[in-house]
Order: C-alpha cells, then structure tokens, then sequence
C-alpha cells in the first residue's frame, strides 16, 4: 500500500439527515477511487458504510465508519456518521479531526432537523462546510427550494458552485460555475462528458458565476484586488479563494449530485482534492493542554490522537487514530501522555468499512486505525515522551439529556450489564452509566430515547441479556427550618450484660457564620462535608461525664447513618448541627452500640420536631428552537414547574432560559422532539438544591409511607 505524504492527503465527514444518502454517496465515491469494483446499495445491505449488524437491521447509520478513496494520488478519508441527533457523538468526535465537513441534504425533502444540529456541531469545532445536494434525480427533487432554505437556515455565504440543468428522471446535467462548464452525465454508467454550457443556460450560469467569484475573491486581499482589476478571477484564483473562504467559513459552497448513479460523484472528489482545506492548514489544527499547536507537519515529533474506539468480532478493541505530527510506523513504542504508560503500536491499518489492509508507516495528516492497545482510549494522545505540551485537547461531548434507571429482567444477570455497560462507554463516550449508591438504582444516561434504544438492542441481539428501564428515582435532601431537641433512652436487658445509653441532644439548620447557642458550652467541634453535600457539625457539649468521650464516635455514626437515610424519605440529609449537651451511663451496661442506636433514635425525633423539609435538585435548562415554536415549549415549561430566566434569539431561532425541577424533566428529550417537530435540542446542568413546594412534599411523603408498608 502506499504511503501518502501530507500533502496527498484529506479528510472529510459526511454529516447531514439519515434519509439524505451519506452512506451511498460515500459508496459512490469509494467505486470513483476504484477502492470497491461495485458499488453496494442500502437496501440491499451490501454498503461499505453500513456493514454492522445493527446497521443492517436498521438499515441506517448508527456508528461512524472510516473509509478512504483515492483522486489523482490524493487519499481521501471519509468518516461517514449517523444521521440521527441522539448519536451527536459520533458526528462530534469526526468533525474535531477532518478539515471539511461534506453536509449532504435531501433534495427532495430540504433541511431537516438533524441537518440544522449537524451544522451547529460544525459550528462549534469551526469546521468548514461544503453542502452537497443529493437525489436531484428524484422527481420531487427541488434543487432551487432547498438552496433557498440552505440560505434562511446558514446564510448569505452559502454559495452555488453547481446546478442541475434539470431534476428528476431527466436529470443528466450540471452546470460547474467554477469550470464554467456543463458535465453532461449518462445513468449507464459511461465516464462524464465535460461540455460547452448549452445557450439556454448561459445567461444564468453567468449571474451565479459572478456570485460566486465575488465570495471567493474575499478570501483575501490579494484575490480581491485581482477582482477589481480584471472583473473576474482564473480558475487557479477561484480555487484559492474557495480554499481560504472555507478554511475561514466564509463561504460554503453548494454541489450538485445522484449518489444513487454516481453522476456528479467524481466532479465533487476533483473539488475535494483541490480546494478543500489541507490536513496541515489552520483548519487541521489541534492544541495540547498548554496551548502548544499541532498541525500536522511532518517534520515535528510524531504525536497521534485516539478519537473514536469500537470493538469489532475477532478483534477486539480499535483505536482511531489521527497523526498530527510526524510519521508513525508498524512496531512503534509510543507514550500515552495521560498514564505515561508506553504502547506499542504492533500493528497500523487504513480501513473502509470492516475491510483492512495492513501498512507499514502513516505520515501527519492521515487517519488510521490499530488494535489491541493496554489502556490507552477515546480523548487519550499518543506521542514520543511524556510532556503536557504534547497532551492534544481532548474532544468535548456533550452532556446527557436523559437518565433512566436499568436493571437486568434476571438479576443473576446485574453484575454483568454493569460490566457491558462500561465497555459501551469506552465507544460512545456520551454514555454514562453507573451504579448510584443513594438512590439503590443503576442509572444510565444517554442523548435521547432513540440512543437508549440503541443500547437495548445491543443487550436483547448481541449480549443476549433481557434488561428494562424504568424511572428513576430523584436525589432528594432532607433539611431543617428550625431548632428542636429531643432526647431517647435505649435499653435492653436479656439476661447476662445489657444495654444503656441516654443521649440528650440539640439540633439547628447549618449555615456559613452561625451563632453558637449559648445555653451550653461547647467542649469539641467537628465538621463533616457529607460526600452528598452540605455539612454536618457535630458539637460535644457534654460536661461532669454525663457521656463517657469515648462514646461520643458511636453517637456520631447513629447520627450519620440516620442522615444517610433521612427520617423523611431515606433520602441523604444535609446542612445539621447537632449539640450533645447531656445523657446518661451504665457502669456495665454502657457500650457502643447502645449510644449509637440512643444517637440515631433522639436524631430522628429532634428532626422531625425542627420543621423538616425536602430539597430538590433544580437544573438550568437552555433551549433552543424554532420561533414559531415557542408558545407549545412555554405552555409546556408552566407545567413543569419551571421558572423562566430570560429568552434570547439566534437567528432564526429562540434561546429559553429556564430553572427547572429535575423531578419534571422525564422524557423531556422527547417531548420536546415532539413539539418542535425534532427542531428542538436543549441542556442542562445543576444549579442548586431548593426547597419543594408544600403540595409537593406532601406527596412524596405519602408515596414515601406506602413505599415502606408495601416494604
């Protein structure tokens, strides 16, 4: 196999809606570089793209496939990703290490929503975007529509750089506004013709052409006096200023193709290779953790980055690799700069789909795979020595927007779903899942309910485990509003030695700069930060030896075991102080156990005499979506408990601002989807613990006693 140099190299992401042809369109350009002698078709379940099992079941995307083809000695690797917004992880991790993202649109059905996500996705990693127009072939195919919506949804600076003669099944014709050219096609599979512009279309072909010049002139300053001297720009210059207008997304120019035919397929490759953004150009840039840049230049030390893991039948675990300095070669010893540990890269291959073929060496700018690394995995870089100035940045996935509680139908099975669970992480990195010791459930979060069904189906068809989800339950705290004491004798007398213990006992909410009640003094202090959150101090108060001192950790753990399990709900208490100010002793009877039972029992009884109350986790909810779709998500928000804290706008949509209860936000993903027709995305992260509303503690109280009588 040959070994590309960096500057024979690109690399490219197929994004865009799962109805609008990435996985044909990446066929078609692997049959163009002669990489497959025939093309596979979707239907049929015979793609490159698509070959795992799931993907054939479902007949779309669910992971990102590495391919490569090959223009005029260029290799260009394609990472072809999921059309569906729940994997958002997959479409982010492969446009943080390709220079161009190839964002394909139905021109039949226009911009849906997982295109306008993808896009935003391309906007946060400032990746550069070429749109291609698929399925022109289609009789409502409506290429004039769709770069009309192109433009309302991304901007002026999308640019026609070709258009059909005419769509639907008389579709055999692309006017290339850069070639001032016709490629006249033939469905039976005959090379393109590159023809004159046919008289008809002259007049428009000019307008657009002059449009497009005028973009690609203000790449630079130089390009931009050549346009004003000579009204026009070469070919060469064109190129150029389409090359530097996408590297600064200035520009985004629009193609025109029928993956299904191939035909305009190897037109788009020839612009891919000669005026898309190079590997070691500002667009391929990636930084370490102490703002060191690498960009894929050969004569720097070699230092890779693992930006996707899958495991794969009778492999084992493969790492993504892409080079960003120097070379790297077969039996390799490099080092993981997050363990420090060293790997050896026994074995390096360029891949399409499940097909690999085995190299010897890998120059900057190429993306490659190896298998079998000890530890080293998603985000991890690869490089000579172990130094934070060679650390790449790692890949930022986004938070979950949905949590549900898992448990295995057969509980014999729990330990390992626990287990499959963590190696599902190591793949998709925006799954998280793990056992919550408060709440006794195994909890797993994900980017929606069609990604938590992706899961599902990996336990029922390959792991063979039966597993539901339910519910899950919520982190209340339990708190108090005022002082109260109590106080509790436990004793028992079975024959032989008894038990004793009296504890007299105080308790006040805590807060930062509390007055010290002056009614006793206080001997000891001790301040606990609960792993949960929030304090609890525990005073020793106790003079003349009422209590023994070395009682006073028994006491103490009967109180912090009750405030793992709060009086109210078993939920974790918090924000306590506690006085121990009198009790009583047995000379024989007195241990251990009996003043951490006396403890616990005059904790509970003080708690719920000090107006207890029930905290809720409350999330800052950002939300963003169509205008015309704001009163259905505000109707939505008011039954929710939600308090509004702002709205902005974003062009053509709207930002909501919003405080919402955690308990309200079940399912929120979909009903969302629901309501704006799958427009809508949002986040969310924690903000506080506040108080519930009465109505509100009342009934998890209720529900609280039921739990426990059922119990």
């Amino acid at each position: 196999m040959k070994v590309y140099q960096t500057n024979e190299i690109k690399n490219i992401a197929l994004i865009g809606g799962a109805k609008s042809g990435k996985t044909t369109l990446a066929e078609a350009m692997l049959f163009e570089g002669k990489v497959i002698n025939r093309k596979g078709n979707v239907d049929d379940k015979n793609t490159v793209s698509d070959y795992r099992e799931i993907e054939l079941a479902k007949q779309n995307s669910v992971h990102t496939t590495l391919m490569y083809t090959e223009v005029d000695g260029t290799k260009i690797n394609i990472l072809d990703t999921p059309g569906f917004s729940d994997y958002v992880g997959e479409i982010i991790s492969a446009l943080s290490v390709v220079e161009t993202a190839v964002l394909v649109s139905n021109a039949t059905v226009g911009i849906d929503a997982t295109s306008i996500n993808a896009w935003r996705q391309a906007e946060k990693t400032n990746t550069p975007v070429l749109f291609v127009m698929n399925q022109l072939d289609h009789e409502k195919a409506n290429f004039d529509q769709v770069v009309a919506q192109l433009k309302d949804n991304f901007g002026e600076k999308v640019s026609v750089a070709q258009y059909p003669v005419s769509t639907g099944e008389e579709f055999d014709g692309i006017i290339d506004l850069i070639l001032m050219k016709m490629i006249k096609c033939n469905k039976d599979g005959a090379k393109a013709e590159i023809v004159d512009i046919p008289a008809s279309e002259m007049e428009k072909a000019k307008k657009l052409h002059l449009s497009l010049i005028e973009n690609a002139a203000e790449g630079s300053e130089e390009l931009m006096e050549k346009y004003f001297a000579d009204d026009t720009l070469s070919i060469e210059d064109m190129r150029l200023g389409i090359r530097l207008g996408m590297r600064s997304r200035s520009i985004f120019p629009v193609f025109a193709v029928s993956a299904k035919f191939s035909l305009g397929v190897a037109r788009l490759l020839e612009f891919i290779e000669f005026s898309c953004p190079a590997p070691s150009g500002i667009a391929g840039e990636r930084k370490s953790s102490t703002g060191k840049i690498f960009n894929s230049k050969p004569e720097d030390p070699t230092c890779l980055f693992v930006f996707k893991t899958s495991i794969e039948p009778h492999l084992g675990e493969v790492s993504f690799l892409r080079v960003y300095g120097g070379a790297v070669e077969e039996g390799m010893d490099l080092i993981n700069t997050r363990t420090g540990n060293k790997e050896r890269l026994s074995q390096l291959f360029i891949v399409a789909g499940k097909n690999r073929e085995k190299i010897a060496k890998a120059n900057a700018g190429d993306i490659v795979t190896t298998i079998k690394l000890k530890e080293t995995h998603t985000n991890d870089t690869l490089a000579i020595a172990k130094a934070e100035d060679e650390k790449l940045e790692p890949i930022q996935f986004p938070e979950p927007t949905i949590q549900m509680a898992v448990k295995a139908v057969n509980s014999s099975d729990d330990e390992k779903m626990g287990g499959i669970l963590h190696e599902m992480h190591k793949t998709d990195p925006t799954i998280h899942a793990g056992l919550s010791r408060e709440l006794r459930q195994m909890i797993i979060k994900a980017q929606g309910e069609l990604h938590l069904n992706t899961i599902k189906w990996y336990f029922d068809n390959v792991h063979k485990i039966n597993i539901e989800y339910y519910a899950p339950k919520i982190p209340y705290r339990e708190t108090i509003t005022k002082s109260a004491r109590a106080d509790y004798r436990h004793k028992k007398q079975s024959g032989g030695s008894g038990q004793f213990g009296e504890v007299h006992m105080f308790i006040q909410p805590y807060s930062e700069n509390m007055p010290t009640p002056t009614d006793f003094p206080v001997r000891n202090k001790e301040e606990h930060e609960l792993p949960w959150g929030g304090k609890l101090v525990f005073h020793n108060c106790i003079v003349g030896g009422a209590i023994d001192a070395r009682f006073m950790p028994a006491i103490l753990k009967g109180i912090m075991e009750r405030m793992e399990r709060g009086p109210l709900t078993g939920s974790y208490a918090r924000d306590i102080a506690v006085y121990i100010y009198d009790g009583k002793m047995h000379p024989v009877d007195s241990n251990e156990i009996s003043f951490k039972l006396a403890g616990r029992f005059a904790f509970i009884t003080a708690f719920k005499n000090s107006g207890p109350k029930i905290m809720e986790p409350v999330y800052d909810v950002e939300i963003r979506l169509p205008e015309e779709m704001m009163g259905a998500a505000m109707t939505d928000l008011q039954t929710r408990r939600a308090i509004i804290m702002g709205m902005d706008s974003d062009g053509k949509y709207q930002v909501i601002r919003a405080k919402v209860p955690l308990a309200e936000m079940h399912k929120y993903s979909t009903t969302l989807s629901s309501i704006t027709s799958g427009k809508g995305t949002y986040t969310m992260k924690f903000d506080a613990y506040v108080q519930v509303p009465v109505d509100v503690q009342d009934k998890l109280l209720k529900a609280y006693e039921e739990e426990q009588e059922e119990e």
